[in-house]
């Protein structure tokens, strides 16, 4: 078994305190239960994942189709390098 230190804010060591004393059982026994329960409540992960894009999901109702937005995006880029039709 490992020993570290730990700083904590008076108010959360004296709660820790109380809920040993209500269980008969020491401060670091606590401090050890608490810290089991919130690893496996946040499981470490193993490999970090290659990044990809989320999956597409669902924003409503198509108000313009695929190809108006692309003429719109055309018209746009040729207003903002100077070509126009």
């Amino acid at each position: 078994m490992k020993r570290t230190q730990v700083q904590v804010p008076d108010p959360l060591y004296d709660r820790a305190k109380r809920v040993a004393q209500d269980r008969d059982w020491s401060v670091s026994e606590v401090f050890r239960r608490a810290l089991e329960q919130y690893i496996a409540e946040c499981p470490l992960v193993d490999q970090p994942q290659e990044w990809s894009l989320p999956e597409p999901r669902s924003m409503g109702v198509e108000k313009l189709s695929h190809e108006h937005w692309r003429e719109l995006t055309t018209a746009d880029e040729d207003r903002t390098h100077g070509t126009r039709d």
